[in-house]
């Protein structure tokens, strides 16, 4: 049992000083307690002043009344306090004695010494008497005539009030401040956590996801707020996440396809190779296995090429003139068909020419596969980017399927007829390097054939 306990506090301890609502309590108890307790401080001392100054009116005001009624002749010697809060009442002279005192005071030294001998008018000011076991206020008013003689005194005392005389205040104060402390305290164990109940079932849901695959999504709640949009964000990355994943499992499925073609052709005609006699011409089985390696090695450099971008490889870059570029590029091709190219100079991207020059062949080498008589290339101008289309007369690439090309591996039938040969990787290597410069490739209309425009911005 006693472990039991132990485990508790701990756990407790850990949830007050290292979660999120643990800390935001305590934060927030200390603050309000510090606060609370200047209130307190401040609101005692208000409390005295008022009794103070209560106090010091109750002993002018008894003064007044019995001057105004010796001066009015209805007083012929009374000194009694006006209420109980002034029961110190004597009259004295110029030479310090007293002459007359309230019941209470008979018997008492002169209340005030040092302000008779100064022959003052008018007194009020604190005492602390060492015939008295507290600390009084004082007022006194010299009046001309009197029944106990000219130039008397009247004084009047009251004590001051103390935290042990009045320790009713003090505690009624410390309990109302103590109990909004506690439920400041309270509310705000309460309010965070309610606030963070969409975190904690966020993560539930996180872990399951997890755990079950990245088809479940989280739950939005519908707060218009920090929360809900934390929700769509997971739930927005859990989409990218799902798609990545299925991407990667078509790319391997489709690679571990493409390379077990020509590994199989190539392992096929070197084990024949092997059965026959020594005499037996190999050149041309040699020749076919070199064009199966040639094939691995285009499909292994394309990979690479393909890693290379998904890390985000940094490479020199340079400003480069597109239409140049085209120009270097073009002599390369047009073996099968013509290529008619319209390039308009002073067509300045930033970049890295490699890749680049990578793009234009892949393109062109894409159009030289499927145009039946022409291929017509295009450097321009529009607003601030720069363009280049490469178009063909081809058969051309159907609506649905225009996205369906840069995915790595997709083939058309078309293409697979066209080049058996081909890896699907040249169109998504040269949309991710359009992309890493900041700009795009797609497939756009046209009259006949396909057009492919690589937009760049212009430097």
């Amino acid at each position: 049992m006693t472990t039991e306990r132990r485990d508790r506090a701990r756990r407790w301890r850990e949830r007050m000083l290292f979660s999120v609502r643990g800390r935001a309590t305590v934060l927030s108890a200390g603050v309000s307690a510090l606060i609370l307790t200047l209130v307190f401080v401040l609101m005692l001392l208000l409390a005295r002043d008022w009794a103070a100054n209560r106090v010091a009116r109750e002993a002018q005001l008894t003064v007044e009344r019995i001057a105004f009624s010796l001066a009015t002749g209805e007083n012929r010697g009374e000194l009694a306090p006006r209420s109980r809060e002034a029961p110190l009442v004597q009259v004295v002279n110029q030479d310090g004695q007293v002459l007359a005192a309230s019941k209470d005071a008979v018997g008492l030294p002169p209340l005030v010494q040092e302000e008779l001998q100064q022959r003052l008018v008018l007194i009020d000011e604190q005492e602390c008497p060492d015939f008295l076991d507290e600390c009084v206020w004082v007022f006194g008013l010299r009046v001309r005539e009197s029944p106990w003689g000219a130039g008397v005194v009247i004084v009047a005392a009251a004590p001051l009030p103390t935290l042990l005389s009045a320790w009713l205040l003090p505690l009624t104060i410390a309990a109302v401040l103590s109990a909004l402390l506690a439920l400041i305290t309270w509310w705000t164990w309460r309010t965070v956590g309610r606030t963070l109940d969409p975190v904690v079932r966020l993560r539930r849901e996180l872990a399951e996801v997890g755990a079950q695959g990245l088809d479940r999504r989280v739950s939005v709640p519908p707060t218009a707020d920090e929360i809900q949009g934390l929700a769509e964000t997971v739930n927005a990355t859990l989409e990218r996440l799902e798609e990545a994943s299925n991407r990667e499992h078509r790319f391997v499925s489709d690679a571990s396809h493409d390379l077990r073609n020509p590994i199989t052709a190539l392992r096929t005609r070197l084990e024949v190779a092997l059965d026959e006699p020594d005499g037996y011409p190999w050149k041309t089985m040699v020749r076919s296995a070199l064009a199966d390696v040639q094939r691995l090695n285009d499909i292994v450099a394309d990979l690479l090429e393909l890693s290379r971008l998904d890390a985000r490889t940094p490479q020199p870059v340079e400003r480069l003139d597109l239409a140049e570029l085209a120009r270097r590029e073009l002599p390369l091709h047009g073996g099968r068909v013509p290529i008619d190219a319209r390039l308009e100079p002073g067509v300045t991207v930033t970049g890295n020419g490699v890749r680049l020059h990578r793009v234009l062949g892949n393109l062109l080498n894409n159009a030289e596969r499927h145009a039946r008589s022409q291929v017509a290339v295009t450097v321009r101008r529009d607003a601030g980017d720069a363009v280049l289309e490469v178009e063909d007369d081809g058969p051309g690439v159907p609506a649905e399927a225009r996205e369906r090309v840069f995915e790595r591996f997709a083939r058309l039938p078309e293409s697979r007829a066209l080049d058996p040969h081909g890896t699907g990787l040249g169109l998504p290597i040269a949309r991710e390097i359009a992309e890493i410069h900041g700009g795009s490739l797609r497939i756009a209309d046209s009259p006949r054939g396909s057009r492919f425009v690589l937009r760049l911005p212009l430097s």
